[in-house]
């Protein structure tokens, strides 16, 4: 049982370890910036260690009250003797990667749906049932029609639109019933994205401006780390229900769609090349939209591999070193996100650095 006295103590006992090893070895740490972050984890495993083994050891049954109030034989005689906890258990922030996972495919699904994927198939069979366009007996036209006679077994779109407001808070549709719309989501997914661009950005400018270009940079990791904890978090809480099995029959119908759209007879119908060209051409005919196919469907494919990235336990990396080697796998992604999400309204500009025109004031007598 640890009393004041003792956790006071060996506070006190950390402290001179960390101060004698800063002094004896501070010629080696201004050669070697990264050996104090060695050397501080390694302290810092030492405590924890001794902390666990603290909180590991048998209490009384009353938890140590007896002995704090001064009844029976085994009363402290100051305050210093009274137990005192190390502290209650850390809060559990590892999470099933399948569900977060899901919710990745999801936003890449959210993102597709978007830009006009299957507003481009449900035209398409408006107008094939109508005869309106030359389609009767190829792939395109028989596809078409199994893809309509198959609608009644999947999920809707008004299902689709109730999982993407529950998930994300894009809520072009009401959340299911007793479901809230997740509204924190896109702030949190935004402050992660920036944070982490921030911080490869500083990193790059600090290894331009600086003679020893392989010192740690100036970027703060516990910033990104806190972002992307504050994010997994929130994910974790909206990733439950049907989520993880509409995204695997929505994703199977995002493919049927581009098969269906890249056959030959609805190419040759819209002059098109491939199937994304088919997409922009019925969303420019029929619906008189302009075209965001191109960032939407980057910001699908780069937001995607950030939230599979979060899904796993990198986050909980705390050592600097092995942190930045493990960010570096979506350091273009969160660059490419933003930018696509600049062009197309979901993200605010960036701020511009500007020369600003300084003369001092005149002094008022």
């Amino acid at each position: 049982m640890s009393t004041q006295n003792d956790s006071q103590n060996r506070l006190d006992q950390f402290a001179a370890l960390r101060a004698t090893i800063a002094s004896k070895f501070a010629q080696q740490i201004a050669d070697n910036p990264r050996l104090a972050e060695t050397i501080s984890a390694s302290i810092d495993d030492l405590a924890a260690k001794i902390a666990a083994e603290t909180a590991a050891q048998p209490l009384a049954g009353d938890g140590g009250l007896a002995q704090l109030i001064g009844i029976g034989p085994n009363s402290a005689a100051d305050l210093g003797e009274a137990r005192l906890p190390v502290g209650v258990q850390q809060y559990d922030e590892t999470v099933t990667s399948e569900r977060i996972v899901a919710m990745a495919d999801l936003y890449y699904i959210y993102q597709h749906e978007q830009l006009g994927v299957f507003r481009a198939i449900n035209k398409l069979q408006q107008l094939f049932r109508a005869g309106a366009v030359r389609l009767s007996s190829g792939d395109g036209a028989y596809h078409l029609y199994q893809f309509d006679r198959r609608g009644v077994l999947r999920y809707t779109r008004r299902d689709r639109f109730a999982a993407y407001c529950r998930a994300f808070g894009y809520c072009a549709a009401p959340p299911p019933a007793g479901a809230k719309p997740n509204r924190d989501f896109h702030h949190l997914f935004s402050q992660f994205v920036r944070e982490t661009a921030l911080f490869w950005r500083d990193k790059r400018v600090s290894e331009v401006i600086r003679e020893r270009a392989n010192d740690p940079s100036f970027g703060s990791i516990a910033t990104v780390r806190r972002a992307g904890l504050d994010l997994r978090n929130n994910m974790k809480f909206s990733s439950y229900g049907h989520i993880n099995v509409l995204r695997v029959e929505v994703m199977q119908l995002l493919d049927e769609a581009f098969r269906i759209l890249g056959t030959d007879d609805i190419r040759r119908l819209f002059g098109a090349d491939t199937a994304w060209d088919v997409i922009e051409e019925v969303l420019t005919r029929y619906y008189n939209e302009s075209v965001t196919t191109s960032p939407r469907q980057r910001m699908a494919v780069a937001g995607r591999e950030i939230l599979s990235w979060i899904a796993q336990p990198y986050i909980l990396e705390s050592a600097r070193t092995q942190f930045e080697a493990l960010l570096v796998t979506v350091a273009e992604f969160v660059e490419e996100w933003q930018t696509s999400a600049e062009s197309v309204g979901a993200s605010e500009q960036r701020m511009r650095a500007e020369v600003v025109d300084w003369r001092p004031r005149a002094v008022q007598a």
